[in-house]
């Protein structure tokens, strides 16, 4: 595949980001009777959800979507349509993600974009002075990752990252209950997310070059020739994100930290390999990771593209085991006087995470996905997606924010 090097000035020009300084930040706290005023930035299958979201928060919480963007003309004509019927008002419509962030009409905006774009995107939102919701996960690079987090505190805004198990009850039980001590001392966590099926395979022969904005597509990505399997299998190309790790131990891997009240993991490991699915792919349909975490405790976590059986995620202290999506606890594995019996936790609320995100741009609160959260799933999963690719251990100094081998 020949390609040909972007540069900065290029990645301006594409996404028609014209922004004054005058635009680094747009006021402080809503008022309880100000709307809300939001753009979408990528209306896939993802965004879709969202906008579902959105629509039935918009008298509740005084919001409406104001801005599409997609760079798929079939795409962003039926979002733009949806919300019409939701919200009463056809929305402002490009394929140029800057053009969202330069509307005075845009408060804030929902990145739902294919990996790459995640965390380059919220950059320059950042820098409009635009709250952001960004999808899993947060960022394919450590230094992105780093920007953004920097951007975020230094501008005052409210960044909510995708990862919506922070908001659900079953891992807000489950924490509580490891805190309380009733586990024992935790030191292992396992999780399998396993499928068997080609749930990414979609069509892509009515996916036409003159209805795909193709340079705003690959913005910051090296030139390359036209090619639908791009646009609408992203999924398995490297040049669009790093592979399972991302994709799917985001979520995961958020859940540990958030359990354990974690940062960073010390190091990580992984292997994995392409054994079934030859459709074409860069990216291994098996995978399988370990990271250590200076709290005291490993996580493994493996997904398998080939068999969907074995799928779990369970706690491991010295009293028994936990399985928070089950609300269950047993003694399985346990010892000594405190060993458990089987019990089940007492449930808590589900909050709506978009929702939260939302509220928590009116009060300036941070949510419950903080970017400070998404940055930290954002380095485990680079960590081990680089860890696959080099066949190293990779380990991440906290103070220097940066990851090395070793």
């Amino acid at each position: 595949m020949k390609t040909t090097p972007v540069t900065r000035r290029d990645f301006l020009a594409v996404s028609s980001l014209a922004l004054g300084a005058g635009a680094m930040m747009q006021g402080s706290a809503m008022g309880a009777n100000d709307r809300i005023n939001i753009g979408m930035i990528g209306t896939g299958e993802r965004a879709g959800s969202h906008i579902g979201d959105l629509g039935k928060l918009q008298e509740s919480h005084n919001v409406r979507i104001t801005a599409v963007c997609d760079v798929w003309r079939p795409n962003r004509e039926a979002a733009a349509e949806r919300v019409k019927k939701l919200f009463g008002k056809k929305p402002f419509e490009t394929s140029r993600f800057g053009e969202v962030l330069a509307r005075s009409d845009v408060d804030a905006v929902v990145i739902s974009t294919p990996d790459f774009g995640h965390t380059p995107i919220m950059i320059e939102a950042l820098k409009a002075g635009k709250d952001v919701y960004v999808e899993k996960p947060m960022s394919l690079t450590i230094e992105e990752a780093n920007e953004a987090l920097d951007l975020a505190r230094k501008n005052e805004r409210v960044v909510q990252a995708g990862t919506q198990r922070r908001s659900e009850g079953c891992w807000k039980a489950a924490r509580a209950f490891i805190a309380s001590g009733k586990l024992g001392q935790v030191t292992r966590i396992s999780a399998a997310n396993n499928v068997n099926e080609p749930r990414w395979a979609r069509k892509f022969d009515d996916c036409r070059e003159e209805d795909v904005d193709w340079d705003a597509y690959l913005f910051n990505r090296p030139k390359v020739a036209f090619d639908p399997k791009l646009l609408r299998r992203w999924h398995l190309y490297k040049m669009c994100t790093n592979g399972i790790s991302g994709l799917w131990m985001s979520h995961l891997v958020d859940a540990a930290a958030n359990l354990m009240n974690a940062s960073y993991p010390n190091s990580a490991v992984a292997l994995g390999g392409l054994y079934m699915w030859k459709d074409g792919r860069e990216h291994t349909d098996v995978f399988h990771a370990l990271l250590d975490y200076p709290e005291g405790f490993l996580f493994d976590w493996c997904m398998g593209l080939t068999n969907s059986a074995g799928n779990h995620y369970t706690v491991h202290g010295r009293n028994g085991t936990l399985e928070p999506e089950k609300l269950a606890y047993s003694g399985d594995g346990g010892a000594g006087d405190q060993k458990l019996g089987e019990g089940k936790l007492d449930p808590m609320p589900n909050e709506d995470h978009v929702a939260n995100w939302v509220d928590c741009m009116r009060s300036r609160k941070r949510p419950n996905a903080d970017i400070e959260f998404g940055h930290q799933h954002a380095v485990a999963t680079i960590m081990a997606a680089n860890a696959l690719e080099s066949g190293q251990r990779m380990r991440y100094d906290r103070e220097k924010r940066v990851m090395y081998p070793g």
